[in-house]
């Protein structure tokens, strides 16, 4: 498996750990772990970096996404987007990962695990994200 694969599935189970962790506010990865049994080889270190990072900076990067919803508000989001988005600003602002890839992989995340219709869930983490990274870039 390559390691963009292994990447690609750390996110995702960072998703499903932050996803439970917004349901229950309580933090047990290995109970989690037990729960989604993830099947593919994944970079643990990223995952387990990506759940720590995002909880250790939570207040930080809900106040960042909220600056940039427009019209809308955090809790509106469903579980599984407020968690993709926390990790992408999580990314954004706190890792040399390109932004390029960060916005790509949480897009591609959206539409297998988020989307209803259309790919208007995908679509709006995708106009989220860009703009976050837009302010970020400029320093606001």
């Amino acid at each position: 498996m390559s390691d963009k694969m292994k990447r690609t599935i750390a996110r995702i189970v960072a998703m499903m750990i932050l996803y439970h962790y917004d349901l229950t506010k309580e933090l047990d990865i290995d109970l989690t772990m037990d729960l989604i049994k993830p099947e593919e080889e994944y970079d643990e270190v990223m995952a387990k970096e990506l759940v720590d990072g995002v909880i250790a900076n939570l207040r930080k990067l809900d106040h960042t996404i909220s600056i940039y919803l427009d019209h809308y508000t955090l809790d509106r989001l469903s579980y599984v987007d407020r968690a993709l988005i926390r990790i992408g600003t999580y990314e954004l602002m706190f890792t040399n990962t390109p932004t390029s890839i960060i916005i790509n992989e949480i897009i591609e995340i959206s539409k297998e695990y988020s989307e209803v219709d259309d790919f208007n869930t995908a679509k709006f983490n995708n106009s989220l994200l860009d703009k976050i990274a837009k302010g970020l870039k400029n320093g606001d």
